[in-house]
């Protein structure tokens, strides 16, 4: 399964970039993570569970980062294995750009499954993949750029009108 999709994140380029290769941010980006420790430089481990079609399990895996470009790109590259479930690996070409408005995030995923999963069927099995990402990035997004109203704009601070209340993650970067 390939899938190819952009979004635009109201924050800089190096916001988005510190929250990436944040553990804490990532742990409440990807559905159904229970754990993540570890660091940028040398990986991540995880404990994802999650319920693909009538397979429920629980993945022990890990993420590695590299072709780390700072502020522009990198490469995230994750395997898990769920025990008789079978395993799941794939990886993400993220790139950052400079945007009116925020940073552009632009990502290539490519997922493989193998075990009971991959008797499910690919219909079943690109959807879920395509689920996974959608909702990560979408997280994501979310994380960085901190609560926000109907309108879209982030709720105000003290209630004066004065200023947007940026994202926790933006405040502590700013």
């Amino acid at each position: 399964m390939q899938m190819t999709d952009s979004r635009t994140i109201a924050a800089t380029p190096e916001e988005v970039w510190a929250a990436i290769l944040d553990p804490e941010v990532l742990k409440q980006c990807v559905p159904g993570c229970t754990e993540m420790s570890g660091s940028a430089e040398e990986g991540f481990e995880a404990t994802v569970v999650q319920k693909v079609g009538p397979v429920k399990a629980t993945f022990q895996g890990t993420v590695v980062l590299s072709d780390m470009v700072p502020g522009e790109s990198l490469t995230l590259t994750g395997e898990g294995k769920g025990g008789a479930a079978g395993f799941a690996k794939g990886g993400a070409d993220v790139k950052l750009k400079a945007v009116e408005g925020g940073t552009e995030l632009h990502y290539d995923v490519e997922a493989k499954v193998g075990g009971k999963l991959a008797q499910l069927g690919s219909r079943i099995i690109d959807g879920f993949a395509k689920k996974m990402a959608d909702q990560f990035f979408t997280n994501f997004q979310s994380v960085v750029e901190g609560p926000q109203d109907a309108e879209g704009d982030a709720p105000d601070e003290g209630g004066d009108g004065e200023g947007k209340k940026k994202g926790w993650f933006k405040k502590l970067v700013s």
